[in-house]
């Protein structure tokens, strides 16, 4: 017979060392020389860290699938509407072991967890690992398809950095781009996101915190700049007859610095990680340089007037320089605030628990900016080592690891159980 729903709920338990096994199994797919891992989305790698999460899933009980946008989902519970857990297992090139997959696999071993105990769900339970978060193809595709963000002409021009087109590596994998659309879920279907998370920065662990209760996502604005000068032979053409593309480019990228240090807020970042030089020969005036310049900002208006004053500052540039310019707009994610009601339930069950919290906003992106927009959505953050992520010594202890994750399990219990049986239990305390 099983026990009350509320007695079941308090004996479902963490086992770290499962989590643990889980996340240096997932890390050696991908594995590079340098110690590092790479699997981007819908990579040799990926797919293969796609089918043993799947697997693992299975062994756990959940009914799996995998979404018309690549999306792995694993389901305990009713049917009905789902809470969600979970984050992403593509990676950055030679990144490390625990962005976004340690989401995944903690969202695994809760609903190992939960079913080991015997609660009784009153709403289902889904674990997801949604495809292309870090943007080989299209930043956060998974969970924009899920939110219904993602249109078939967006798919279409997709590309990686190496042109590979993203229709062409859905098919590869047994996915239909014509459809992506119906991987859409609506506000009825989903009840709440929770997603667990590395900070990817220093707070936590400077301020000795054990555990973020992220506030705010910041926004983020990718925009593509193609200058285009002459080409000319560099020994013979004078410096200042010449329509040098790289110049133009490097010019407008000090002082596209200097604009948004001067105008964004404290937590406004500007980089340019992508720089590309044609005919890329030394003995050649560069005839064109594309640049790609990621803006973000946690100040809504903020963001669109950064966006907006980068690209006039390009055209200033150009022009003086005599320099063709084509500015095109890749994606606008604006800056989301979570829900205050997943804000103060991580902060209560993490106080329930004696556990020290630090309200925060988040400079990454995530998955639950995403999702925001078709459901109540949450974040906890554990330390990051040094602050240290995007890099193969990305690392976060495990007894640093175990706090956030027990609040997280706590956290969906709560959203889980039965209403009845959350009345019950809040008459016992």
């Amino acid at each position: 017979m099983r026990s009350p729903p509320a007695a079941a709920a308090a004996r479902a338990t963490i086992d770290l060392a499962r989590l643990r096994r889980d996340v240096e199994a997932l890390a050696t797919i991908g594995r590079t020389p340098t110690g590092g891992i790479s699997r981007p989305a819908f990579s040799p790698a990926y797919e293969e860290a796609c089918a043993w999460l799947v697997e693992r899933m299975r062994q756990a009980g959940l009914e799996t699938r995998v979404d018309l946008a690549g999306n792995v989902v694993g389901r305990l519970g009713p049917p009905g509407p789902a809470v969600l857990a979970g984050s992403h297992i593509d990676t950055v090139p030679d990144g490390g072991p625990l962005d976004g997959a340690l989401g995944v696999l903690a969202a695994l071993e809760c609903a190992r967890a939960i079913r080991e105990a015997g609660v009784a769900l009153g709403r289902g339970f889904e674990v997801v690992a949604f495809a292309d978060e870090e943007g080989r193809y299209l930043d956060c595709l998974g969970s924009r398809a899920m939110a219904g963000q993602v249109a078939p002409s967006e798919v279409r021009r997709a590309r990686d950095p190496a042109g590979r087109p993203l229709a062409d590596a859905m098919r590869a994998v047994g996915l239909d781009p014509v459809h992506i659309g119906r991987a859409r879920r609506s506000r009825r279907d989903l009840v709440a996101y929770l997603e667990l998370h590395i900070e990817q920065g220093p707070v936590l662990e400077q301020q000795g915190v054990p555990v973020g209760v992220v506030e705010d996502v910041i926004g983020i604005a990718q925009t593509e700049y193609r200058f285009a000068g002459q080409a000319d032979h560099a020994g013979t053409t004078p410096m200042a007859t010449r329509r040098d593309a790289f110049l133009g480019a490097a010019e407008f990228a000090v002082r596209a610095r200097d604009l948004v240090l001067a105008r964004g807020s404290r937590h406004a970042r500007l980089t340019f990680g992508v720089v590309e030089v044609r005919p890329q020969v030394p003995n050649i005036v560069p005839a064109e340089t594309r640049l790609r310049q990621e803006l973000r900002e946690i100040v809504p208006d903020r963001l669109a007037r950064l966006v907006a004053a980068t690209e006039a500052l390009a055209t200033r540039v150009a022009h003086r320089r005599r320099l063709g310019l084509v500015a095109e707009r890749l994606f606008l994610h604006p800056p989301v605030r979570l829900s205050p009601r997943l804000r103060g339930l991580i902060a209560a069950v993490a106080r329930g628990r004696g556990l020290a919290t630090l309200r925060m906003p988040s400079g990454a992106g995530h998955d639950a900016q995403i999702i925001a927009a078709v459901t109540e959505a949450g974040m906890v953050f554990v330390p990051s080592e040094g602050g240290r992520s995007h890099r193969p010594d990305e690392w976060t202890p495990w007894p640093a690891i175990r706090p956030g994750v027990e609040v997280l399990l706590d956290a969906l219990v709560r959203l889980l159980l039965a209403p009845a049986a959350s009345r019950s239990a809040a008459a016992r305390r």
